[in-house]
C-alpha cells in the first residue's frame, strides 16, 4: 500500500499552525519508516519495540509539552498530533509514550522535588530511563479511591504494601510512580527498580496491546527512603490530574487508529474487484461505510482541536476530556469494525493492520476510564447528579428535598 496521506475532508490542516503541521508530519514519516515495517512482527511476538525508544527520545516524543530540562515546550495540539500518529502506528506505541509523558514525567514535574525532577526528567525525556504508573489495582479499576495499597511512615522513610495491576511498562520501568493510602490521604511515591520488596511480573496471554508490556506490581514490606515521596502530591486529585493528561492524548490517539483503519479500507475497496469487473468501492453499501467513517473521523478531529486549544488556554475541564476520550475511542472501535467488514476475510489477517487495531482498541475502550464511566462523568456535568456515587446521590436528593 502507498504511504498514508492523511484524512482531511474539510481542510482541517488549514486550522493548524505551520509548526503543528511540521510536528505531525515528522511523526507521520517516522511511523511509516520505522514502525510499520516491524509492528506486525512485534504484535505476533508479544514484544515491545524497545529499539525505537531512543529514537522517540531524540525526536522529543516524551514530555514534549514541558519547556525545561531541554524539552521543546510544544503546545497541546502538537502533543495531540504526536499521539495521533503514534497510535496510527500502534496503540501500544502510543501507550508507551503516553505513560512516559503524562503519567510519569508529568507527576514528577508537577508534584516532585527539585532533586527528583533533576534526576529523572532528563533521563525519561531521552528514553534512557523508562517509567510506569501504578494506580489500578486487581480489585479497583474504575474506583481508584478504593485502593488497598498503603504507605506507612517509618523513622527513615516509608513502607509500602499492596499490588497494582494492568500497568503499562511495569517490568521495563526503572522507576514507578506509585499511589498509596497514607494516614494523610493518597500520596505519590517514586519506587525504583531493584528496591527490596518491590516485584513485577508480566501479564501474558493478551490478545490486545501485544506490542506493549503490561505488568503487575507487588509491594511486600517495601522500604523506600523519605525522599521517595512526591512532596506536592495529595489526595485522589493528584493521580486524577495525571489521568486527565493521558486521557487528552488518548482522544487524539483514537483518531489515529480510526484513520489507519479507514485509509486501509478505502485503498482496499478501490483495488478489490468483484461482480462485473468493478471495484467494491463502487457499491453503495461499501460507500456508506466509508462515508460514515470519514464523517466521524472529521467530527472527532474538530473536537480534539478545540480541546487542545482550550487546554492551551488553561480552560479545559475534565468532563470535556471525557467527551473527547469517549467519543473518539468509540469512533475508532466502529471504524475498525467497518474496515474489517470491507476487507472480508483479509480483515482478520495481519497482512493488513485492521485486526491489530481492532484488538488494541478493545483495551483503549476500557483503560483510562471506561466508555461507560466517562458517560457518567458527562452525565454528572449536564445534570448535576453524580450517578456513579450512590451516597452523594442520596445526599443531593435529600438536600434538594429539604430546600423544597
Amino acid at each position: 500500500m502507498s504511504r498514508f496521506p492523511g484524512v482531511d475532508f474539510v481542510e482541517f490542516d488549514a486550522l493548524l499552525t505551520e509548526e503543528q503541521r511540521m510536528v505531525r508530519d515528522t511523526v507521520r514519516a517516522w511511523v511509516e519508516d520505522r514502525v510499520k515495517p516491524i509492528i506486525e512482527e512485534c504484535h505476533r511476538e508479544e514484544r515491545t519495540p524497545l529499539e525505537l525508544v531512543p529514537e522517540m527520545g531524540e525526536l522529543n516524543f516524551f514530555g514534549s509539552t514541558l519547556s525545561d530540562y531541554g524539552l521543546p515546550g510544544l503546545d497541546n495540539v502538537s502533543y495531540g498530533l504526536i499521539m495521533q500518529e503514534l497510535e496510527r502506528g500502534d496503540s501500544g506505541l502510543r501507550s508507551f509514550a503516553s505513560v512516559q509523558s503524562s503519567l510519569v514525567m508529568y507527576p514528577i514535574h508537577a508534584f516532585g522535588s527539585e532533586e527528583q525532577k533533576a534526576r529523572w526528567l532528563p533521563k525519561l525525556a531521552t528514553g534512557e530511563a523508562i517509567g510506569c504508573f501504578g494506580l489500578t489495582e486487581p480489585d479497583f479499576g474504575s474506583n481508584p479511591g478504593g485502593m488497598r495499597t498503603t504507605a506507612r511512615r517509618t523513622a527513615d522513610g516509608w513502607v509500602l504494601d499492596g499490588a497494582k495491576q494492568w500497568i503499562t511498562n511495569g517490568t521495563l520501568a526503572d522507576v514507578a510512580v506509585v499511589w498509596a493510602k497514607t494516614e494523610d490521604g493518597i500520596r505519590g511515591f517514586l519506587v525504583e527498580k531493584g528496591t527490596p520488596g518491590f516485584t513485577s511480573s508480566d501479564q501474558h496471554g493478551k490478545f490486545s496491546l501485544r506490542a506493549s508490556t503490561t505488568s503487575e506490581l507487588g509491594f511486600h514490606d517495601c522500604h523506600v527512603p523519605a525522599d521517595a515521596l512526591l512532596p506536592q502530591s495529595g489526595g485522589l486529585k493528584s493521580p486524577l490530574m495525571c489521568l486527565n493528561q493521558a486521557r487528552y492524548g488518548i482522544a487524539w490517539g483514537g483518531l489515529g487508529a480510526a484513520m489507519e483503519c479507514y485509509w486501509t479500507a478505502l485503498e482496499y475497496a478501490k483495488q478489490r474487484v468483484q461482480f462485473m469487473g468493478q471495484p467494491i468501492a463502487a457499491h453503495q453499501i461499501v460507500q456508506e461505510k466509508l462515508a460514515w467513517m470519514v464523517s466521524e473521523i472529521t467530527k472527532g478531529q474538530l473536537l480534539v482541536l478545540q480541546l487542545g486549544r482550550l487546554k492551551d488556554a488553561g480552560r479545559l475541564k475534565h468532563q470535556q476530556i471525557s467527551l473527547g476520550k469517549r467519543n473518539n475511542v468509540w469512533v475508532a472501535r466502529e471504524c475498525a469494525r467497518l474496515a474489517r467488514e470491507i476487507l472480508g476475510a483479509n480483515g482478520i489477517v495481519d497482512d493488513y493492520p485492521v485486526i491489530r487495531h481492532m484488538l488494541n482498541i478493545e483495551s483503549v475502550f476500557t483503560y483510562e476510564g471506561t466508555h461507560d464511566i466517562h458517560g457518567l462523568i458527562i452525565g454528572e456535568a449536564v445534570t448535576g447528579i453524580p450517578a456513579y456515587n450512590p451516597p452523594r446521590v442520596a445526599e443531593k436528593a435529600g438536600k434538594s428535598k429539604a430546600e423544597a
